[in-house]
């Protein structure tokens, strides 16, 4: 898309629906998005934005030792991001490192680039003394303990999303996780493709239930990031009800857009606070004589937070944060299920009358009995052998193999071990731990990834 679109205003309806239409591609290409907490590991301190033990610290490491390059908000505003060969490193609110991979072909090259950022980090992890934490809740801290990252819009989203869920600070300081963003090649595929993962992603959010301790203790359930995300703005979060019509469009999403409220606009580089006010309005009145365009509206769908997102890709966003293995399985489980056309009708079948009403339910139990969750006569345990079934059959028919001939579902493995025996993530980490105290355990593990 042309830079100069940006800064058009938006007319018509159907100039909303344009970045939908103009990112359709038959490219299958697969963006996978991994966040995780450091801790110190002789204390067990969360790192912090700047100082010794710092992301910032980490951003220079990998500046100087593997040719990265730092990003700002604006012209001498603090680092960011940062973007190199692997794709870019962001931060999330509370200091989370996230990796945002480059559009990859194969879930071999996600695995390849997973693994070679963890280990780019894991020396300089080493010197500072860190463990990197793949879980989704943080399994120490409190919501204090953690140092905000200096982002314009976090202030605020810091004031204003606490009024729409006592949970919000949560999910900006203290949840990770693993998403996954995939193409759609017209309007058609993209819609199957996020009616089939909306239905699909309370089943997967409890296959992959990793977070088990809240502030150094085990908590009733398996994923408290689950459990935050019941509690944070509804209006921008959670199944998105216009999706679950068979003829649904890009239409319906848009319309669901743009009732949400805004956080700011940004001009000529400063920030303008119109909290509170919904897209539709700012798009028909403006806001102290600024009017809507197309960048108001990208920016705007990126602070939206539903299960599944439509942007210019379509993301996954219902998995707690995983070690390699099983970031990996999760990107493999969406590849194989979206990108063979049998197995998007297989999943289809699967979810066939299955409501908005009973899945946004279910939502209500999963984060806590994870694949023992009941659902329609069944539990989540037989469900997940069936849709790993599913994804395994489509990986095997892209046959994308590797050098040394395997093809991509070898990257399920882990994931069908732990459903074979009807464990999820959350429940192999307490085997795991036994006796031990979870401080100890967590100093216990590798500086890569737990």
């Amino acid at each position: 898309m042309a830079d100069d679109r940006d800064s058009q205003l938006l007319v018509k309806f159907d100039d909303l629906l344009r970045i939908f239409v103009d990112a359709e591609t038959p490219d299958e290409k697969i963006g996978p998005e991994m966040e995780k907490f450091g801790v110190v590991r002789a204390n067990l301190r969360p790192v912090t934005y700047e100082g010794r033990e710092s992301v910032l610290t980490i951003f220079d490491a990998l500046e100087r030792d593997h040719g990265w390059q730092k990003e700002a908000e604006f012209t001498g505003g603090p680092a960011l991001m940062l973007r190199g060969s692997l794709g870019t490193v962001t931060l999330e609110p509370g200091c989370q490192l996230e990796l945002s991979g480059s559009a990859s072909d194969t879930v071999h090259l996600v695995d390849h680039e997973l693994r070679e950022h963890v280990a780019q980090i894991t020396p300089i992890s080493r010197e500072l003394g860190l463990t990197w934490l793949g879980l989704g809740f943080h399994p120490l801290a409190r919501r204090e303990d953690l140092a905000w990252v200096p982002k314009k819009r976090y202030p605020i989203m810091r004031k204003y999303l606490p009024t729409r869920g006592a949970h919000a600070l949560d999910m900006m300081l203290r949840t990770s996780t693993v998403q996954a963003n995939f193409d759609f090649i017209n309007e058609v595929d993209a819609m199957r493709k996020m009616r089939v993962s909306m239905a699909l992603t309370p089943l997967v959010t409890a296959m992959f239930a990793n977070s088990p301790w809240k502030e150094g203790k085990r908590h009733d359930g398996l994923s408290y990031r689950a459990r935050v995300w019941l509690d944070m703005d509804p209006d921008r979060s959670g199944l998105v009800p216009n999706l679950w019509r068979a003829n649904s469009t890009y239409a319906d999403y848009a319309e669901w857009a743009l009732d949400v409220p805004m956080f700011l606009i940004k001009r000529n580089g400063e920030t303008i606070d119109n909290t509170g006010q919904t897209f539709r309005t700012f798009w028909r009145e403006g806001r102290d004589g600024h009017r809507a365009t197309f960048s108001d509206w990208e920016a705007h769908l990126n602070t939206l937070f539903p299960e599944v997102r439509l942007k210019r890709t379509i993301e996954v966003r219902g998995a707690d944060s995983q070690r390699l293995e099983l970031a990996s399985a999760l990107v493999a489980l969406w590849t194989g299920i979206f990108y063979d056309t049998r197995a998007l009708s297989a999943s289809e079948a699967l979810v066939d009358g299955w409501t908005f009403a009973e899945c946004q339910a279910v939502r209500d139990q999963l984060w806590i009995h994870g694949l023992r969750t009941p659902f329609r006569g069944t539990t989540f345990v037989e469900l997940a052998e069936k849709v790993v079934s599913i994804a395994r059959d489509g990986l095997m028919a892209r046959a994308k193999q590797n050098a040394q001939g395997f093809d991509e579902s070898v990257y399920l493995k882990p994931l069908e071990d732990l459903v074979a025996r009807g464990l999820t993530p959350a429940e192999e980490l307490l085997e795991l731990q036994g006796e031990r105290s979870l401080e100890d355990f967590l100093r216990a593990s590798p500086p890569g990834l737990v």
